[in-house]
């Protein structure tokens, strides 16, 4: 039983990362970007496929040397994944990777060299039709902004990100996103914030090296979800110290409880106390290790006792309520007359979550919404 958001999003243009359209009336993308050696071409091209299997609309990949391009080229062809490449300092490496195929160019123009260094991957972006992202860290600011504002403040960032903007826009190239990510959730969100009414170019929405998994995922729950709330956002990254399968998954978690984007199974259990009839902890961690594969969104609650479990099952897709002995079962907000054993709960849920999904796509299709 999915509900819609009723969020108004940000008018923003909309740019091409090969087949994905991010900004304007485009789905909110969440990519991730690849923590193997660039050069270890089958160990990236392996952990590409992990991350479209689990739902991956981007990836990006850093490019730091002609090797790493060399490599990429070789990816490219073996992958079916939009492909940014990430890139520093060195424009030879952005007219390389351009050429072989890359879907975007993340590079700062103004760190890239002269003017005439800029203008040729400007062009060459252009003639490859590949937009770029301009990524503002709060932790590489430019030494005289630095001095400046003394420490990164989100004035210090957008200001460094309008001075890679106004490069672009002097030479007339307007296929670009913009980041303005920082470590501290509260100086990413005002920099975002600050930067939205500047420019009507996508956001590429971060809060950079948020730390763990547990911590990361609460920073970035809180910075993005505030920003989203707000209609501000085309494309996000969930930076985590952690294998980057996860940055994907949180990030639809975080799309998923705004009701932005759906993809897969949406749990709703309960935190558990001595009145369930049943390990509900064990039964959703096991069902969410067994149900990864599902990609159609379907709500399905379970609650361990008849104080919330009813009326939480007449709102999902699937339910269960703990009950001595058995526990009832609920399908589109109805009780069904068949009851699941305490026991053998899992199973017996697991069973009637795929035949769901065989009866409403048999081919378990994402629907992109």
């Amino acid at each position: 039983m999915s509900h819609t958001s009723s969020l108004i999003r940000r008018v923003s243009k909309q740019i091409m990362v090969g087949n994905v359209a991010v900004g304007g009336d485009a789905p909110i993308s969440v990519q991730s970007m690849t923590n193997t050696l660039t050069t270890d071409v089958d160990a990236t091209i392996a952990q590409i496929k992990r991350l479209e299997a689990v739902g991956a609309d981007l990836v990006r990949i850093a490019v730091p040397t002609m090797n790493a391009a060399e490599a990429f080229k070789e990816i490219k062809k073996r992958t079916s994944l939009p492909l940014i490449a990430d890139i520093h300092f060195d424009y030879r490496i952005a007219l390389k990777v351009a050429e072989y195929g890359a879907d975007c160019l993340r590079i700062n123009p103004g760190n890239i060299g002269n003017e005439q260094r800029i203008r040729s991957v400007v062009d060459c972006a252009r003639h490859y039709n590949i937009p770029i992202r301009i990524g503002v860290n709060g932790g590489s600011l430019e030494k005289d902004i630095q001095e400046k504002y003394g420490e990164p403040t989100a004035a210090a960032l957008v200001e460094s990100a309008m001075r890679h903007v106004d490069i672009l826009q002097r030479l007339n190239f307007d296929e670009f996103k913009v980041s303005v990510k920082a470590s501290d959730v509260l100086l990413a969100v005002e920099s975002y914030q600050l930067l939205a009414k500047e420019i009507q170019q996508p956001l590429h929405l971060g809060i950079t090296e948020a730390g763990g998994l547990r911590s990361g995922s609460v920073k970035s729950a809180v910075g993005l979800g505030m920003l989203l709330a707000q209609g501000i956002g085309d494309t996000l990254r969930v930076s985590l110290a952690a294998d980057p399968v996860e940055e994907i998954k949180v990030g639809f978690d975080i799309l998923k409880s705004l009701r932005i984007r759906s993809r897969g199974i949406n749990f709703i259990a309960c935190p558990t106390c001595s009145r369930q009839e049943f390990d509900v902890i064990a039964t959703v961690n096991e069902l969410e290790k067994r149900l990864e594969d599902v990609l159609i969104p379907i709500d399905v609650s379970i609650i361990g006792c008849i104080v919330n479990g009813p009326g939480e099952a007449l709102v999902s897709d699937i339910g269960i309520t703990g009950s001595k002995h058995k526990s009832a079962f609920y399908e589109d907000g109805k009780r069904q007359k068949e009851r699941f054993d305490n026991d053998k709960v899992i199973d017996q849920l697991e069973a009637k979550i795929r035949a769901r999904i065989s009866r409403t796509d048999p081919k378990n299709l994402i629907l992109k919404v």
